[in-house]
């Protein structure tokens, strides 16, 4: 059965099938018997092939991908030079592990990273798997140097599902519930919302309350001297994209300089070029001590790392830090290609590009349907807020599910974000086309009207 789009604007999507489709099916039968339930999966299907910012299915399916693994494929899949540098990696050697014999692609993307992120201070990388794993270093690193136990993170935030990242992160269900309890001396500040501030409280009056409850922290919950670090996503990725202002980063940064508090930036989500700068935090005009990455560095592959000011980052002692398959050599090979291409296709002013093209649709958009109650944009970081009413903001879940579900069975892969589940999040690669990524918002624009009218 062809269910393909007959619009003739259609030239990227191609749907033989309905969702799952026929092998599609097969292999969720096995999915379902061999893989426990608890690892979610966004669209009903299985990849067989990707492109820049295609992927087809084993049904022969074509889909416009606007999730990018969540953030990892800034350069898109099977990027032909990331593809060669690993193909001839493979033949040299795969493993050896740095901690047995070291290997030069390790050091030199930890000088390239040393010079990449923001600061002319000295800085020292090393590497890891994960987002979450990152961060977990990055935590006991700002506790060895510091000598101090308590770590701080904000309302909505997400960080990972290892132990102290859960700790960390906000978001109770699906991530906590059920599984405390949870790593002590950590506590929670608020982070601003504007959309769902008070009536009539401005922005930066929004800001002066929370940077005084964030003070307020250090007298009714813990004592300023006893932190060590304060961790913050530039935007909030699995918060929904919630993005502060300058104004209240530099404070948080004053309050952490004010108590010698390290300042840890979670770029996990936000970095390699995403929001239109190689990261996030270089928009507030902040320089974090230290820096947590993984997703887009390596185009797909596992790599995470944490880069630092030198003396914080050497006050760990020999063996203290580390992990077998941290900075793989194939990791590293493909994020030092990553990063090449960024700055080769100027990646970080194309995702300036494509946010302006999204959020320009969005806004637009948004006249027509009043549930659209708030369009967030920085860089190519973009989401919109569902709401039941505009004027209430009660937020609207449903709609959303409606909307993801719509979207996939006509070929444009969206995902989900925010604490009440009401937001839409694009992270397409940013090696998009404009005529993929007109269509791809061409068929998500449909799907939302078909789904305000349901």
């Amino acid at each position: 059965m062809s269910v393909n789009n007959t619009n003739n604007t259609i030239k990227y999507i191609s749907l033989k099938t309905a969702l799952p489709g026929p092998m599609a099916e097969q292999l969720m039968q096995r999915r379902n018997e061999h893989v426990p339930r608890g690892p979610f999966n966004t669209v009903a299907t299985f990849a067989a092939k990707g492109e820049g910012a295609l992927l087809t299915d084993v049904d022969g399916n074509t889909f416009i991908d606007f999730a990018g693994a969540i953030g990892t494929l800034n350069v898109g899949h099977c990027h032909p030079i990331v593809v060669e540098a690993l193909k001839d990696q493979l033949e040299r050697y795969i493993h050896p592990c740095f901690h047995v014999m070291m290997y030069e692609p390790y050091v030199a993307l930890a000088e390239k990273l040393n010079a990449w992120t923001p600061g002319n201070h000295q800085k020292q990388t090393f590497f890891l798997n994960s987002g979450a794993e990152a961060v977990e270093n990055a935590v006991k690193l700002a506790r060895k140097y510091t000598g101090r136990r308590a770590i701080i993170s904000f309302e909505r935030g997400f960080h990972g599902r290892t132990y102290m990242a859960m700790s960390l992160t906000s978001k109770v269900k699906p991530y906590k519930d059920g599984f405390g309890p949870f790593v002590p001396d950590t506590y929670k500040m608020p982070y601003p919302y504007y959309y769902r501030a008070p009536v009539n409280m401005t922005s930066d009056e929004v800001d002066d309350t929370i940077l005084a409850q964030c003070e307020q922290l250090f007298l009714t919950e813990v004592p300023g001297e006893d932190v060590a670090a304060i961790i913050m996503e530039p935007v909030q990725g699995e918060g929904g994209f919630v993005m502060p202002s300058a104004r209240f980063v530099q404070g948080i940064k004053t309050l952490c300089e004010r108590y010698g508090i390290l300042f840890i930036a979670d770029e996990v989500q936000t970095g390699f070029g995403r929001t239109g700068k190689h990261f996030a935090i270089e928009h507030y005009g902040v320089i974090p001590d230290l820096i947590t990455m993984s997703k887009s560095i390596a185009a797909g592959l596992p790599i995470s790392a944490v880069t630092g000011r030198a003396e914080i980052m050497d006050a760990a002692n020999v063996g203290e830090i580390g992990g077998t398959f941290g900075g793989s050599p194939l990791g590293c090979v493909a994020a030092l290609k990553v990063i090449e291409i960024i700055e080769s296709e100027r990646l970080a002013e194309r995702a300036l590009h494509i946010g302006a093209v999204v959020d320009e649709r969005f806004r637009r958009l948004q006249q027509l349907v009043p549930q659209i109650g708030d369009v967030r944009t920085l860089g190519a970081m973009s989401a919109i807020e569902l709401v039941q009413d505009p004027a209430t903001k009660a937020p609207d879940k449903q709609l959303a599910q409606r909307i993801l579900r719509e979207a996939h069975s006509r070929g444009v892969i969206v995902m989900g974000a925010g604490l009440y589940g009401n937001v839409i999040r694009l992270l397409s690669p940013l090696v998009i086309t404009d005529d993929q990524l007109n269509e791809g918002l061409e068929v998500l624009e449909g799907a939302i009207l078909a789904a305000v009218a349901h």
